[in-house]
Parts: structure tokens; C-alpha cells; sequence
């Protein structure tokens, strides 16, 4: 049976199972496709998604949305406008149905008191399917009024739609996509069997799950570990009514092929391949995904101009070896359509210059004659016989990395004016995932396990930041920790547990310099939150670099250098206090 139910580790602290976990189960039991359903979000869906593609596993992309547990009050639900919901739905939709919202406030007081979570799941049939869940993950994170009932008002023709809420299936319209979704374990055959009825009731189709959290029966310990730190609690004061069902781990087929099973509801069965066999999603990894530059119909002939501008600014008559070079580098450029995104990385330099900014271009930009012509870097490639490939090749997969310093005074002005010329919906920061080494491995494991910050922090001032897998052994590794002793209990046991945390995503952090640019809306590709300060109001992507880089989507480093301040306020005070100003490009015209 294909598990259409999977929280990862990247459900952040609920999950313990790993991405490479899932798919070596997938490859051992010889299952031709596999789920990833994360609660809230996509972190790991395009990690996902390759790896199940390099095992010639089918991803089936998809996501758990749960209601928020702050409903929103009725004077909210009198305000919900078709814009409300722009985020989320493709235009032209709006609320409708027979019970529209005045249903949705009738079926909020009848869930009142329910102790589960009331959630969906959505399963991705195709690319426009996977653009709905990153609408619709961005609307849980960002709107405050979201509801799971309100949004399901709406038909989503290229999702599946599996959810075990009775309130819920009762609630919403019977679309041909909505399957009620009937889990097996013991603990949930009372709520199985009323979801049953109330399908049958609505001639609503339904699935069997068996949900998974965890690969191993004893891996339910590591859910207690990781729930009781997303809880802040202890393993004494732990509420079970707040951990998952010990039977959600990652079960062979075998389990599933009880004949009293399989001859009671074939449909059931039936219905899961027929999802699996229709949800195909091609997110086109490797092909760049390229905004075009606003200002100009024919980028690469503009592009071209510039740089043979800039080749006479900075060679006067170019040898013929030089000419030759700038046109193959162009043709480079030109063949993998990568023009547009050349413009754009000029034009943000070029404002800033025109804003009197200081800024330096690094990285490998400096091997490209058409950088050092268009006046991003300063460096003479072919002086110095740097090699256009080290930074542009045909066989690359990535967009070339052309990072830019900004002074750290001056770079939230630039970054505003990305935002403005190519549009808020249209441009991100990017996120970075936050993982758990050995020191927070230890610290956090130990808080569970009741011991005091003062206590564990005696010790952890001696664990170095290294990866949490280097804990066993810790004190033979590094000087630092020679006096540590975890032989003993209750250490041994806190160790061996930190020890698996091993570089489980903790949260979201923002990217030191990152934006992303795309062509159509941004949540087309991704799903987007706040930072993890939401006060701040900054909005991140949910994958992070390297899956933005993956869906080749424009990644520009537009970075904070603490250092170009201090030079431009040294050259200010020079200005005020002296006779002799440096001049704008003289450090430019010397050869370094």
C-alpha cells in the first residue's frame, strides 16, 4: 500500500523521520511512489522530490493543513472578501457552495471542544497542484483569519483532498477530489467508522492511511523528545494527549493485506493507487526560471550593447584575442537564455551607483570578461588569465553566483528598490534551515530528561559547535572535552538521544544576503512565512537556498559589509575635515 500520509523531520519537531529515510523504506518494500505530506509546509518537498527521483521513486508532493487552533471570531467572518483569499486561489474564485459562510460559523460551533486536530491533506496532482499548496501554505502562515473550513469551500481541481475530520467532510461540498481519509489503528476505528458512514452519507470516496511520523515502533521515543521541546515540557509533565499514535510508523505492505481488510473495502484500496497513478508533478529542476528584464523587448541585444560599450571604456581598441573571448562568453550567455538575469544584476548595481553607493562584487563574477566590461567586478580576467569557466559553463546547473557588498548602512536601500521595480509578489528573502548541533542536541534533550539551564549549562560550555553526531565520542574528539563523562546514567541515555537529532531542521532563519526573483508570482514556486521575529514583518521562502537554486529560480547575494561603511564613513570625515577627497574611481582604475 502506498503511504499517502508521511510527516519528516521536516515537520519541524512532530516528524523524526528523515527524507533519505523515507525513501530507503520506499526502495526496501519496493513501492513504486511515496508521499511527503509535512504539517504547515514544503520545507523538504524539493530535497524530497530529487531523492525519490535519483531512487526511480514516484514524490508525490503534497502537505498537511491544520486549523488554527485561535479560530477567528464571527465579526472577521462578516469582513472575508474575495481579495482575502487572493493569495490562495487563482482568480475568478471566490466562497461558494450551500452553506458558504454562514455554514462554515454553524460548523465552527460544532467543533468547538474537539481535541484533535481538524486538518487536510493535499496531494499534488500536477505543477499547477503543487503552485495551490504553496498558495495555500503561505495563506496559513501569513493570514491571520486563515480557516482550513472557509478555504475548502472552494474547489482545487488539481488536488486530491484527504481529510479524517467528520465536521470537516460534513462542512464542505462533495467534490469529485475529496476523499475521506480512514486511518487503521486501533485507536482511531471509532472515528474511522462514523468518517465511513458520513462518506457513504455524502457519496464521498475514501482512503485507508496508516500515518507516518517515525520509521521504527521505538523511535516513538525520539517523537516524545522532540515534542516535548516544541512543547518546552518534560518527559514527567508531558501530555499524552499531545503525541501521535505509537502506531505511526513506516509499515511494510504486508501489514495492510488482511483479507478481511482488503475484501471490506476494496474501494479503499482502490482509490490510493488511483491517486498515486494521477498525481505526476514535474517541478522542471534545472531550468531557469528567468523574470524578464522590464525595460527592454530584446535583453541579449541589449546585453550585447552594454558590454561592447564597457570592452571600449576599458581596452580603448581591444586586441582581436579579447574581442573574441567577450563574443563566446556572450554566446554562452545567449544559449542558456541567461541575459535577463545578467540585466538584472546591472541594473541593481548601476541604481546604486546612481544612488552614490559603495559596493564590491565578488566570487567568481571576476573570471567573466562581460562582468568586467558591464563594470560589476574590477579585476582583469584576461590580465590576470582567469578561466569564464569557473563561473559559466553549458553543463551548469545552477545559476551562475554573482554576489554584490553593500554597505550596512546603505543595503536595505537597494534591497527596497528590488522590491519596488520587480514587484512584492514577485520577490522574497530567502530562508536558511536551522539545524540542531551537538551543543543544542545536548542542551535540549537534557532540558526534557528536567534538568536546569544552570546544570546542563556546567557542562555544555565544553561541547564545541560541531555536529551532534560526534556526542558519543565527544570527549576522545576534542581537547575541550576531555573532563565530560556521559558513561553514566542518565547522560548516557541523554546523549544517545541528541545523538539523533543530528541535523533535524529546528526553524527558519533569514538568509544573510539572499532575495529571489521570479517570473510569475513567487507563490507559484514556493510557499513563503514570516521570519521567525514576525514583528519584524520580513517574509522568507520556505525552502531554503538550495532548493530555491534547484528550482532555478534567480538567487541574488545582496550582502551587508560592515566594512564598506566604515570606509565610506572614513572617506565622509576625510571630506569634512580635509582639503583632499578621494575621488570616485580612483581605487577602481588601480590593477590589484
Amino acid at each position: 500500500m502506498i503511504p499517502l500520509h508521511i510527516h519528516s523531520n521536516y515537520s519541524l519537531l512532530e516528524g523524526v523521520i528523515t527524507l533519505d529515510e523515507i525513501i530507503e523504506k520506499a526502495v526496501n518494500y519496493q513501492l513504486g511512489a511515496v508521499a511527503l505530506t509535512d504539517t504547515n509546509g514544503m520545507y523538504g518537498l524539493i530535497s524530497f522530490y530529487k531523492k525519490a527521483k535519483e531512487k526511480g521513486i514516484k514524490p508525490i508532493l503534497g502537505t498537511y493543513i491544520d486549523e488554527p487552533d485561535n479560530l477567528p471570531d464571527s465579526g472577521r467572518h462578516s469582513e472575508l472578501t474575495e481579495g482575502h483569499l487572493e493569495p490562495v486561489l487563482p482568480a475568478g474564485r471566490f466562497i461558494s457552495g450551500s452553506k458558504g459562510v454562514s455554514g462554515y460559523k454553524e460548523t465552527l460551533k460544532q467543533v468547538q471542544g474537539d481535541t484533535k486536530k481538524i486538518y487536510a491533506l493535499f496531494l499534488a496532482k500536477n505543477f499547477d497542484g503543487y503552485s495551490d499548496i504553496c498558495r495555500i501554505i503561505t495563506a496559513r502562515k501569513l493570514k491571520d483569519d486563515f480557516s482550513l473550513f472557509r478555504l475548502l469551500q472552494n474547489e482545487f481541481p488539481n488536488l486530491f483532498i484527504l481529510t479524517n475530520s467528520i465536521e470537516l467532510l460534513q462542512s464542505i461540498p462533495p467534490y469529485q477530489n475529496i476523499y475521506a481519509e480512514l486511518i487503521i489503528t486501533d485507536s482511531h476505528k471509532f472515528n474511522s467508522r462514523k468518517l465511513f458512514e458520513a462518506a457513504k452519507a455524502k457519496n464521498i470516496k475514501y482512503v485507508i492511511t496508516n500515518p507516518v511520523y517515525f520509521s521504527e515502533p521505538e523511535d516513538h521515543l525520539l517523537h516524545r523528545v522532540v515534542t516535548a521541546i516544541k512543547n518546552r515540557d518534560t518527559f514527567e509533565n508531558l501530555a499524552e494527549d499531545s503525541l501521535v499514535d505509537k502506531e505511526f510508523y513506516f509499515k511494510p505492505p504486508s501489514s495492510f493485506n488482511h483479507p478481511a481488510l482488503r475484501d471490506k473495502i476494496p474501494e479503499a484500496f482502490a482509490n490510493i493507487n488511483f491517486i498515486a497513478n494521477e498525481c505526476n508533478v514535474d517541478l522542471g529542476l534545472g531550468k531557469y526560471k528567468i523574470p524578464d528584464f522590464p525595460e527592454e523587448k530584446n535583453s541579449y541585444s541589449t546585453l550585447w550593447q552594454y558590454a561592447c560599450e564597457g570592452l571600449e571604456k576599458r581596452y580603448g581598441k581591444a586586441a582581436a584575442s579579447i574581442k573574441s573571448r567577450l563574443e563566446e562568453e556572450l554566446q554562452v550567455i545567449d544559449e542558456l537564455k541567461l541575459a535577463d538575469y545578467f540585466l538584472i544584476v546591472n541594473d541593481i548595481f548601476l541604481e546604486a551607483k546612481r544612488r552614490g553607493m559603495m559596493t564590491l562584487t565578488r566570487g567568481s563574477a571576476a573570471n567573466s570578461l562581460v562582468c568586467y566590461c558591464l563594470g560589476l567586478t574590477e579585476v582583469d580576467p584576461v590580465r590576470h588569465n582567469f578561466y569564464f569557466t569557473r563561473f559559466l559553463n553549458k553543463s551548469r546547473s545552477s545559476l551562475p553566483d554573482i554576489d554584490i557588498d553593500f554597505s550596512w548602512k546603505e543595503r536595505d536601500e537597494i534591497v527596497q528598490y528590488v522590491f519596488k521595480k520587480y514587484g512584492y509578489s514577485r520577490v522574497a528573502f530567502i530562508s536558511t534551515h536551522v539545524t540542531i548541533k551537538a551543543r543544542s542536541a545536548f542542551r535540549e534533550t537534557a532540558k526534557v530528561f528536567g534538568f536546569s539551564d544552570e546544570e546542563i549549562s556546567k557542562l555544555s560550555k565544553y561541547i564545541p559547535w560541531t555536529d551532534a553526531r560526534n556526542l558519543p565520542d565527544i570527549s576522545k574528539r576534542f581537547p575541550e572535552s576531555r573532563s565530560l563523562n556521559f558513561d553514566d546514567e542518565p547522560w548516557k541515555s541523554i546523549i544517545n538521544i541528541a545523538t539523533r537529532l543530528a541535523n533535524f531542521p529546528r526553524h527558519l532563519s533569514i538568509h544573510p544576503g539572499g532575495i529571489v526573483i521570479t517570473p510569475l508570482p513567487i507563490t507559484t514556486y514556493t510557499a513563503l512565512e514570516y521570519a521567525k521575529n514576525k514583528g519584524v514583518g520580513l517574509i522568507i521562502t520556505q525552502p531554503d537556498m538550495y532548493g530555491v537554486e534547484d528550482l532555478g529560480l534567480v538567487k541574488i547575494d545582496l550582502l551587508s559589509q560592515r566594512s564598506l561603511g566604515v570606509l565610506r564613513d572614513s572617506i565622509q570625515q576625510i571630506k569634512d575635515n580635509s582639503y583632499f577627497v578621494p575621488q570616485p574611481g580612483l581605487l577602481e582604475q588601480q590593477h590589484v
